[in-house]
This record gives structure tokens, sequence and C-alpha cells, in this order.
């Protein structure tokens, strides 16, 4: 990787979080490169989820990557990592040096259209421990991304994922918000999402 990407941090000011938004992390090309090498060279897998007894298969295809022995939990699913790919590497250490985290595994997500989704949720398993950082790149198709407060329910925010960008939450921002990236009728893309995480 070249010189490819643009810090332009956008902070989101927001209550009881830490959250920061850089639209042009990476460059259209380089980009558009990550996104083709993700969606054919990575074992997209599809499990099943538990809602209220009953099994769905999840609405979104996933895969972990990550250092030796550093599963991943959630959703009653537990997930082995494969082990770092020369790309996933090079990706981790240009977002370790933007925000000063070491990282240990990424959980990838493929949204294939607008009816695969992400529902209200904080990435607040144990095994991240407090207050961790979650740096979420986004490749591809652009979608909604919504932030509602655990308590104020005044308190909202939506906001577009661009392609190539990056945003970063820290601090106590999973203790007090949740998440989602909901469905859409539009006709719309796939998405790829890349969420690193340091497990303790």
């Amino acid at each position: 990787m070249k010189s490819l990407f643009q810090l332009d941090p956008i902070p989101l000011h927001l209550p009881d979080a830490e959250i920061i938004y850089y639209p042009a992390f990476f460059n259209k090309k380089e980009a558009d490169e990550i996104y083709e090498e993700l969606m054919n060279c990575i074992p997209w897998q599809q499990d099943e989820i538990t809602v209220y007894g009953k099994k769905h298969l999840q609405p979104r295809l996933t895969a972990l990557y990550g250092n030796e022995g550093k599963t991943y939990s959630y959703s009653n699913i537990k997930m082995e990592p494969h082990p770092w790919n020369l790309l996933l590497q090079k990706i981790k250490l240009r977002v370790e040096s933007t925000t000063g985290t070491k990282f240990t595994t990424v959980l990838l997500n493929q949204y294939r259209d607008g009816k695969d989704s992400n529902g209200w949720h904080a990435d607040n398993e144990k095994e991240l421990g407090i207050n961790p950082s979650i740096a979420s790149l986004s490749f591809g198709a652009e979608r909604n991304f919504q932030l509602k407060h655990n308590s104020n329910k005044e308190l909202r925010k939506s906001m577009t994922l661009e392609h190539g960008s990056l945003l970063l939450m820290k601090g106590s921002t999973q203790h007090f918000w949740k998440h989602q990236i909901p469905k859409t009728a539009k006709p719309i893309g796939p998405r790829i999402n890349l969420t690193f995480r340091l497990i303790k």
C-alpha cells in the first residue's frame, strides 16, 4: 500500500461517547481494490443465530481473522479466527497507526443487498474489556448507520458510511450507545465492513 489514505477526522459530538469519522481513510482507487480482493478471497460463512428461541440464518455473511487463540463470541456464536492474511495485516497496521490502538482481531461482515442488516447492539462483550476501541472500515455500497442512546431516547444519530471510510468508536461509547445497520428497500449493492477489536 502506498500513501493512499487521507486523515480528515470529523468528531461526532455526542454525550457519553467518543466517535471519530474519517470519510476518506482510503482513496477511491485503493478502496475499490480492497473491496474486490475481500469479496473474492475471504472464506465467507453464514451462521445461525437464535432469536426468541427460534433459529435463523444471520442476515449477512461473516468471517473472523486474528491472533491465534483469540476467539470471539456474540449472539451465541463462537468464531475461531483465521490467521491474518497479507491484505488484512496491511490494513490493520494502517488503522493502528491512526488510532493509536493495537488490535488482535477483525470481524468482517458482508451485506449482500438491502435485505442484509445488523440490528441494534453494542460491542460490549466481556472479552473486549472496559471502554473498548472499535475501528470500523466500510467498502462498497454506502449504508445508513444509526446510533441511539441507552437511556435518553431523544439522543439519536444517523449517518452514511462511505466507501473507504473509517469510523472509530472508543471510550464509553459501547456502554451508553447502541448502533445498527438497518435494512433498506432501496436497490443497493454489496457492502463489506471490517471491525477491528482488541480481545483481552
